[in-house]
């Protein structure tokens, strides 16, 4: 086991079923050079205490909500990474993660709800591979009312 999952283990976390697409014309990362593309990532959730798989953000659910979500996401982001890579150790670090967040009018703690995600990369990977960019930003509807999505770019190693 690598020592990303044995951290991933230590905190009690089980990685999901990598992220499936139903149409063959996209995929759930794409690596140019040494650079790993992830597609948004909404509904490869796995079971987190608290966790509430739809619902807009500031009206159905509550930003802490919606925090617990954006770490499944992140979750499902490992998965995806690991289907990809084979051994997460591949992950040299997370350069910039994009966080949609299904919000409700007048909604204004994206970045609350986005920390979730950047928490757990940090929690993980540690503060040299974990920090990184990041945008965080509200919109109307997510497709599935999921109400978190988010994708980025990770370095990889060789």
């Amino acid at each position: 086991m690598s020592v990303i999952e044995d951290r991933l283990k230590e905190l009690g976390l089980t990685l999901p079923p990598p992220k499936k697409f139903d149409k063959s014309n996209r995929t759930g990362c794409v690596q140019v050079g040494n650079i790993l593309y992830v597609s948004g990532h909404a509904r490869e959730l796995g079971d987190l205490p608290g966790l509430k798989k739809r619902g807009k953000v500031g009206s159905e659910i509550s930003e802490a909500d919606g925090y617990i979500n954006a770490r499944a996401v992140a979750l499902g982001i490992f998965s995806t990474l690991k289907a990809h890579a084979g051994d997460l150790d591949r992950v040299k670090r997370i350069i910039r993660l994009f966080g949609m967040v299904n919000a409700a009018p007048n909604f204004e703690r994206m970045a609350f709800v986005i920390d979730g995600a950047s928490d757990l990369f940090f929690e993980v990977l540690g503060p040299e591979a974990g920090q990184h960019a990041r945008s965080a930003v509200g919109v109307a509807e997510l497709p599935h009312r999921a109400p978190v999505e988010i994708n980025g770019e990770f370095e990889m190693q060789g």
